[in-house]
């Protein structure tokens, strides 16, 4: 994919940071439930690599901020490390899994890059936002169990997603099953 390609991809992620959370945000707390904004940082670090997935991780949570007040102030810093991490870590992990099927190629970067983003922007939390407040059981309680809904919507939308951007030709395709899929 060219580095123009990659560049709209990315332009559009980031825009879905901003429109994704006003469609889930007219649910109350829906945002922490469901995490619209992961989903678009997601798919453009799978599709255009570990700088564009970073970029969409730092800039959409950012731009939505500053246009929509989404997230707030207070949670700005950490949604930036959190998605910044899984745009990095997908974009890193993808480009070196290459095992020919396609699901496999994609959960075996998914699933790691979004247990690192949740470790890491829980660390980050505890010892710098929120130093001696955040326990075990409340990072847990906020990453994964309410956070439930969201982990799975990505797990079953992000593949699915990929696949359609690779079958309308939009990306390339990751390997030799993802055609027969």
């Amino acid at each position: 994919m060219t580095a123009v390609k990659k560049s709209v991809v990315t332009a559009v992620s980031i825009a879905l940071c901003v429109v994704l959370p006003m469609a889930f945000h007219a649910v109350p707390n829906a945002g922490s439930i469901y995490l619209p904004m992961h989903l678009p940082v997601l798919v453009c670090g799978l599709v255009c690599g570990w700088p564009f997935g970073l970029l969409c991780g730092l800039a959409g949570p950012l731009v939505s901020s500053m246009l929509t007040g989404m997230p707030p102030a207070a949670f700005l810093p950490m949604m930036m490390i959190e998605l910044s991490v899984y745009g990095l870590m997908i974009g890193l992990l993808s480009r070196f899994i290459r095992t020919g099927v396609f699901l496999v190629d994609v959960y075996a970067a998914l699933i790691p890059a979004m247990l690192i983003g949740r470790v890491v922007a829980g660390l980050a939390r505890a010892f710098v936002f929120a130093p001696g407040k955040i326990t075990m059981t409340i990072w847990f309680s906020g990453y994964f169990v309410t956070a439930l809904p969201g982990i799975v919507i990505q797990l079953v939308l992000i593949p699915a997603i990929v696949l359609s951007l690779m079958r309308a030709g939009l990306v390339p395709s990751r390997s030799r099953s993802a055609r027969n899929a």
